[in-house]
């Protein structure tokens, strides 16, 4: 079958591609930036890429008709702590008018489990975008789902982040609402497992693990398979605004996904009865063994996805591809040209920078501005990398957001996404046997000027200190 997948770049969606075409199906992938999917990876005579924003109806007049059915996994949850249900409910609208007028048989909807009295306004958007798909001629599958773990995603990350790094947590009360945790895979293996079946068209359906747990009780699960002791005390004075702050200072989540999380954490998550893993023949995996799957595919570096990959920066709107050419005029630089004796080894450290490699040079530097970035309201250094390794076009790194990757050409790009008076970009060259260096950074106003040339000894500093260690042989 044709099928598309709409947010083929998000945490479900690059899992799911592989899950599709490993069933054989052509599969066509919108996205709103072409230079954010490597189709290098998969079969060309399977897979296809459409560029599509789905607030701009005009763009999904290119999305092909001959489809037989799609999936839609649009989410703004980390965009904005605004009102982004208007945003939602928009891209809904102009979808469901595009998939009308297409062969489509049926439309997948990956939404979350609202059967609580009291709903977030996350769960409430969620709702809302089902009711607007469901008004439209297409058959409409809709699946909802809890806490989704796996390796990469929010509620995993933070979970392990809260785990690891806090011994004792004076944690808010919310910890004790209950919900009902399901792997990724079980997340995949329902997707597909709906498609063209005749048991889930139409319908709505909910989808969890085998256990209702509360937060407090997912921490300390956790902790016993990392082998650690770990104590919890729930406390009632915190308010939704406190909690929030606890979260984003604590673990690697962006601040505004923290206010949303917190508000969602709030409402009970838990399934209603239905038999669909029996009809679709699915094992639920319990929450401890989907922990253990997910530190498996940590340690095998095979992490496909991360909640890392939506992008954080009101100037990344544009796409990668509006920043891959780092402007000239009206930008201070810092370039350093160091000689090479070995490009393989220097590239194959480029490749590794961040994460748990670090930034070769005065890290401790690293982490204070990682931490002054964190109180600004920024991402902070605790988002890492996916992979040890290897690095793709999209990838966060650290606090920075990877804008053009390609090995061959010995040329790596990053962007900042940390909290400026400007942008930044920093660059890696490698050719005859000599590293090329640069730093670049456009300031915003006089008090961009002023950061530039606070911060210039430093960076002075810094940057000649990492071109000459990453160098080395």
């Amino acid at each position: 079958m044709k099928i598309l997948l709409t947010g083929a770049t998000g945490y479900i969606g690059r899992r799911l591609l592989p899950a599709l075409l490993e069933k054989g199906h052509e599969v066509v992938c919108c996205v709103r930036d072409r230079n954010r999917f490597d189709i290098s990876m998969y079969p060309k005579e399977k897979v296809s890429i459409v560029e599509v924003n789905f607030l701009d109806a005009d763009t999904l007049a290119s999305l092909p008709d001959d489809i037989d059915a799609a999936y839609y996994l649009i989410h703004s949850m980390s965009a904005s702590t605004g009102d982004f249900s208007a945003l939602e409910a928009a891209s809904a609208e102009n979808f469901k008018n595009r998939i009308a007028a297409t062969h489509a048989k049926q439309l997948i909807y990956l939404s979350g489990i609202s059967n609580d009295v009291t709903l977030s306004k996350h769960l409430k958007s969620r709702r809302q975008v089902e009711d607007i798909l469901a008004a439209g001629p297409v058959p409409l599958t809709t699946l909802r789902a809890g806490i989704i773990v796996g390796s990469g995603s929010a509620s995993f990350e933070i979970i392990r982040d809260l785990v690891e790094k806090l011994p004792l947590m004076i944690a808010p009360r919310w910890l004790n609402t209950k919900t009902q945790p399901i792997g990724v895979r079980n997340v995949i293996e329902f997707l597909t497992g709906v498609l063209h079946n005749s048991n889930a068209i139409p319908g709505a359906f909910d989808i969890g693990g085998p256990e209702v747990l509360t937060y407090k009780e997912m921490l300390l699960k956790f902790a016993r398979i990392r082998g650690l002791k770990r104590k919890i005390t729930v406390v009632p004075v915190m308010t939704p605004r406190l909690s929030s702050y606890w979260l984003y200072f604590v673990t690697s989540t962006s601040y505004k996904l923290a206010v949303n999380l917190v508000n969602s954490m709030k409402v009970e998550v838990i399934c209603r009865e239905n038999d669909l893993e029996k009809k679709l023949n699915i094992r639920l995996i319990p929450y401890e063994d989907a922990v253990k799957q997910a530190f498996d595919k940590i340690e095998q570096q095979g992490v496909l996805s991360s909640w890392t990959d939506a992008l954080s920066d009101h100037g990344l709107e544009k796409g990668v591809s509006g920043l891959i050419e780092v402007p000239v005029f009206g930008c201070f630089h810092d370039r350093k040209v160091v000689d090479v004796a070995d490009e393989e080894k220097t590239l194959n450290k480029i490749w590794s920078i961040g994460g748990k490699t670090g930034w070769y040079y005065a890290g401790w530097l690293w982490g204070i501005r990682g931490l002054l970035d964190k109180m600004a309201g920024g991402v902070g250094l605790r988002r890492g990398r996916k992979n040890k390794n290897e690095i793709s076009a999209g990838d966060s790194l650290d606090f920075w957001r990877v804008l053009y990757a390609v090995k061959e050409e010995k040329r790596l790009l990053l962007y900042a996404e940390m909290k400026l008076p400007g942008e930044a970009w920093l660059e890696f060259r490698v050719r005859d046997k000599k590293l090329y260096q640069t730093a670049t950074f456009r300031p915003l106003g006089l008090w961009g000027r002023i950061y530039w040339y606070l911060l210039l000894p430093f960076h002075l500093f810094i940057f000649r200190g990492m071109a000459k260690r990453i160098a080395q042989p």
